[in-house]
């Protein structure tokens, strides 16, 4: 599709499609883009370099079956280290002369190459075995393919026959104006002859774990097929020559001067590393959670047979929650033993993949950002987001942007636009001059010195000159807000006097407009711009839509129809691209030889801006992103939060990850002839009698009747326009596209609960995959967050209401899974994710014992005997120091930790209390609950939104526990002033029993009557007269009265008087 072909809508189901063009806007003739030609070059599959020559002076081949191009060094490795069978055909690589001998070779009549087997040629490679840089030259390399078959730029390198006949996206069927090369197609192996096996869009690599029927090498085809023999090849063996003489001086002499030698190293080394955390932060922390586990043993022995007796509901209750509050703890830390860090390496990356010079072999991103309701979520915020992504430094023909649309907004629609336009000159001066982060909004509110590092004279009244263009491009996005605000009647119209098609919200077609790509995408310097696409799916009644899960599915298969990347990063409308070089950062893991094969993503933790200094409620959300996150990334990999992730196109479709293949330890090759027959025989044998483990096999596409009428009405397409991809990014948005298929279920966000991010990444953890855990230096990704009380619990609520759907659900780590690739420590952590809101229940009993004890003079304790005292403050001290290790290894503030343990009970009995009632309601009644968007903004001023009351329901709860606890403890000490000095003792322990539960609520407390450091007047008058008036009520009412327990005096008889 080219931009400014004007919106598309359409239902594939009404056998619908119209062409909207935006006023000014004229043809865009089509260009018939034909296959790339194919270079005369053929670099190694597997490394990316020449292939080279062999000791006699020919082009080196190393497999004389398929001629499948590998250059020396990898066939030499994969002989010695690896499955010794070439990747395409799986024939086994014979041993050429000039290479050493392996295991499983068999003997050559009349070959003497003594000095070439055992390394002695040419200086040899004796010893390289023990030479790490040797080894590392043949590391493994991906080659991805990217967009669609037969597309300009698109076609992969060394790939030649015929497409297979397989079934179209397009409902199976062929369309008669669309060759077979434009569709996006399913590769043989997958569709199993037209109804079998998985239907999914194109991978961008092949599977080399399946066979290929072995043939003769035919030297006229498969050697001029890869370029052997032209005038180029034999120049670029030359060059080649050169350097391995060099490298081989180099490498005798022990002399460092040349200069390509350093470059050559580096493009072999990882991209990345892990870095773990010292032994001495590390083993003490381990030690002392050992240590707690041995005192809560002790301690619950000594809880459960010392019960109570004048208290006994009492004590039960509190043993029951601590048991509860152990569990949980265990659940929450013992997937915390192992944490990691990462490094990577930036530098190898752009040596290996994106030389300067030379077309860049960086994988394709595609980005996806998803917005339901303009007016929380304004278009503003949205924009910084898009053009943050535009501006990103990667190559701008490997990066597609789609904007998904959920709520068929106009004013989202025409901000991108606006967008789209100012993006032409914002993109070329952050490139220009290198700026962070590339969000204009909070570049230009930046407090730093902004010409730190600038040397260029010009950056000055370029930049003025860019804040001017930023803040009028803020003014007509504000006059589009303004205008939304009051609908007309007869629905917003378009700039050609056509309806709006998403005027009704709940019942539209679906939309696709490209703003920017192809030939519409070029900045005022006339540099190409990545694509940009503006997405709304179709909307019918009647559907279940599936929300935010929904429209990210929707745009994975508009993308693989558009540009089929191998890799997708979602973000959050409100999260923009702080580090314009983030993407690389993940690249780093993805394209790493070693790591990227099982990844299936990147998770990059979230940055807030706008949050106060004391961020009062824990929205940065600190201990979690840089304590547990770190903790799982040492196991299996950490959990998917929803936004700020890379993702791995494959993984997302369902597929297990690829099983690392462990070398044989002996091969038939080692045995007489006579032996070997017998041995294939056997084992040939065993192969038929075994039953191959079956694949589920997941139904992806609709597949609707047999229609002989035509789907779409093209009548207002022109002629050069791409037709067949109208018709496939209609149909794969239509509401009813998911039918009978396994998206949603299998495939893609899978569905079921309004946190579809943990059972996302959960899926794919259970496929065996690893995820990864980035922090580069400068945050990747910013973002904002509530401020006030109200909202932030309301978002508390969601998540939980979101672990307490997946609780009741088929994929419940507690049952599902098992036999999969999890790990055990891995399902540790799932289940807490889950479980968490459970503990609300206990959390609220706990926090309301103080306020009875104080009341009711009785304690869930019998009196402390002097070995009981020492577990108790063993246990104690073991809670203070387990806090104090984790915050010296990971880094954490004290403030930080302080934070999260104050909202984790704030939370804990208000949002996670409603949402377990909430879920219990939806699962036994079916009650369904729908959930409140977030803000994504607040008021100019900085900071008002955190002062600002929202009464809610969800306050009723820790409310009620405050004026309790503070009634209890004004009870308590006016009881003790009453009964003397012997009443102080037992007081000390239940009020500190109560001031836990105080403390922990008192960001709580200060959000309802507070405003910065100011405390209203009224509150104080309020506080001091209903102290006062319980104290008089406690010493003065008769039952309250303490009993005189002296002894009673009788009448004398004598008259006093």
């Amino acid at each position: 599709m080219e931009a400014g072909a004007g919106l598309v809508a359409g239902s594939h189901n009404r056998n619908e499609l119209v062409v909207i063009r935006r006023e000014g806007s004229g043809a865009n003739p089509g260009g018939g883009g034909g296959a790339a030609a194919r270079r005369a070059e053929a670099p190694c599959q597997i490394c990316g370099d020449e292939v080279g020559v062999g000791f006699d002076g020919e082009p080196f081949v190393a497999c004389n079956e398929c001629a499948f191009p590998v250059c020396r060094a990898c066939y030499e490795y994969e002989r010695r280290e690896g499955s010794q069978a070439c990747p395409q055909c799986r024939t086994r690589y014979k041993r050429l002369k000039g290479c050493p001998r392996v295991a499983g070779d068999e003997e050559e009549d009349g070959v003497d190459d003594l000095e070439g087997e055992f390394g002695l040629q040419d200086g040899g490679a004796a010893g390289r075995d023990d030479d790490p840089q040797y080894v590392a030259e043949s590391m493994l390399r991906a080659q991805m393919s990217y967009g669609r078959g037969g597309e300009a730029g698109h076609h992969q390198p060394g790939f030649s026959g015929p497409v297979p006949d397989v079934p179209l996206l397009t409902n199976g069927q062929m369309v008669d104006d669309i060759p077979p090369e434009q569709h996006a197609l399913v590769p043989s192996y997958m569709g199993g002859g037209g109804g079998g096996g998985k239907r999914i869009h194109p991978l961008p690599f092949a599977d080399p774990s399946l066979p290929v029927q072995p043939r003769s090498m035919d030297p006229s085809k498969d050697l001029a097929a890869y370029g052997y023999g032209s005038v180029a090849w034999a120049k670029k063996m030359e060059d080649w020559k050169q350097k391995q003489e060099r490298l081989q001086h180099v490498r005798s002499d022990g002399d460092g001067d040349d200069t390509d030698l350093p470059l050559m190293d580096e493009a072999r080394q990882p991209l990345s590393r892990k870095v773990p955390i010292s032994s001495s932060r590390i083993n003490p922390y381990r030690m002392i959670i050992v240590i707690r586990l041995v005192v809560l043993g002790f301690f619950f022995h000594y809880r459960v047979m010392h019960p109570v007796n004048d208290a006994f509901a009492l004590w039960l209750i509190s043993v029951i929650c601590e048991i509860w509050f152990a569990m949980s703890w265990i659940l929450d830390q013992f997937p915390k033993w192992l944490p990691i860090e990462r490094e990577t390496y930036l530098d190898r990356l752009s040596l290996r993949f994106d030389k300067e010079g030379q077309p860049s072999q960086l994988a394709p991103v595609d980005f996806f950002v998803s917005t339901v309701d303009p007016t929380k979520e304004p278009p503003l915020v949205t924009a910084n987001t898009v053009l943050s992504i535009l501006a990103v430094d990667y190559p701008v023909d490997k990066l597609s942007c789609y904007v998904s649309d959920d709520g068929a907004a106009m004013l989202t629609f025409e901000a991108l636009s606006e967008t789209s336009e100012f993006a032409k000159k914002w993109v070329p001066f952050c490139k220009k001059f290198n700026i962070e982060p590339r969000a204009p909004e909070w570049y230009f509110q930046q407090k730093i010195d902004y010409l730190k590092d600038k040397v260029a004279a010009s950056f000055v009244r370029d930049r003025r000159a860019m804040k001017r263009e930023y803040e009028e491009f803020k003014v007509r996005i504000n006059a589009l807000v303004a205008k939304a605000q009051k609908v007309p009647e007869e629905g917003w119209t378009m700039q050609d006097g056509s309806p709006w098609p998403g005027n009704n919200v709940r019942d539209h077609p679906g939309m696709i407009q490209v703003f920017l790509g192809q030939s519409g995408g070029h900045d005022v310097e006339g540099n190409e711009l990545p694509r940009l696409v503006y997405v709304s799916r179709e909307k019918r009644p009647g559907y279940n839509h599936h929300k935010k899960a929904g429209a990210m599915n929707a745009l994975v298969r508009v993308s693989a129809v558009l540009s089929n990347a191998p890799y997708l990063l979602n973000l959050d409308c409100d999260h923009y691209i702080n580090n314009s070089k983030a993407i690389k950062e993940a690249m780093c893991f993805m394209m790493d030889p070693l790591v990227g094969k099982k990844v299936c993503y990147v998770q990059f933790p979230q940055r807030f801006d706008g949050i106060d200094r004391h961020d009062r409620y824990a929205n940065r959300n600190v201990v979690f992103f840089d304590i547990n996150m770190k903790g799982l990334d040492g196991i299996q990999g950490p959990i998917y939060v929803g936004t700020g992730c890379v993702f791995r196109r494959q993984a997302l479709y369902g597929y297990d990850a690829p099983k690392t293949k462990k070398p044989p330890s002996r091969t038939c090759n080692c045995w007489p002839k006579w032996c070997l027959s017998c041995c294939c025989s056997n084992r040939n044998k065993k192969k038929k009698t075994t039953k191959p483990k079956t694949e589920k096999k997941k139904r992806l596409f609709f597949k609707k009747a047999e229609n002989p009428s035509p789907a779409y009405a093209l009548g207002e397409i022109e002629e050069g326009a791409p037709a067949s991809l109208l018709k496939e990014a209609i149909h794969v948005i239509s509401c009813g596209y998911e039918d009978k298929t396994d998206w949603g279920k299998e495939i893609g966000w899978i569905y079921g609960s309004i946190t579809e991010d943990i059972l996302t990444g959960f899926k794919m953890h259970c496929h065996g995959w690893r995820s990864i855990y980035c922090i580069p230096k400068r945050p990747a990704f910013k973002g904002s967050a509530p401020l006030n009380l109200s909202d932030r619990l309301h978002q508390v609520l969601r998540w939980a209401l979101g672990s307490v759907e997946i609780f009741f659900s088929k994929h419940c780590p507690l049952w599902y899974g098992y036999g999969g690739g999890l790990k055990f420590l891995e399902r540790f952590s799932y289940i807490n994710s889950i479980v968490y809101p459970w503990t609300s229940i206990p959390l609220l009993a706990y926090c309301t014992l103080p306020a009875i004890c104080l009341l009711t003079g009785k304690f869930i304790t019998p009196e402390l005997s002097n070995v009981a005292s020492i577990w108790f403050m063993a246990l104690f001290i073991c809670i203070f120091v387990t806090g104090i290790l984790e915050m010296r290894w990971s880094g954490v503030a004290i403030d930080d930790w302080w934070r999260n343990e104050q909202f984790w009970v704030i939370g804990g009995v208000s949002a996670h209390l409603f949402a377990v009632f909430q879920g219990l309601l939806k699962v036994l009644a079916g009650i369904d609950t729908s959930f409140t968007v977030t803000s994504k903004a607040g008021d100019d001023e900085e900071f008002s939104e955190l002062y600002t009351f929202k009464w809610t329901t969800l306050l009723i709860p820790p409310t009620t526990l405050l004026l309790l606890n503070f009634i209890g403890v004004v009870a308590g000490v006016s009881n003790a002033i009453n009964n003397g000095y012997e009443s102080w003792g037992p007081l000390f322990g239940k009020l500190f029993f109560a001031f836990w539960v105080i403390v922990h609520l008192y960001p709580f407390l200060k959000g309802l009557v507070g405003r910065q450091n100011r405390t209203p007047t009224i509150v104080i008058v309020w506080s001091i007269l209903l102290a006062s008036i319980f104290s008089l009520l406690w010493v003065r009412v008769d039952p309250f009265l303490a009993k005189n327990d002296g002894p009673l005096l009788e009448e004398c008889g004598l008259d006093c008087n």
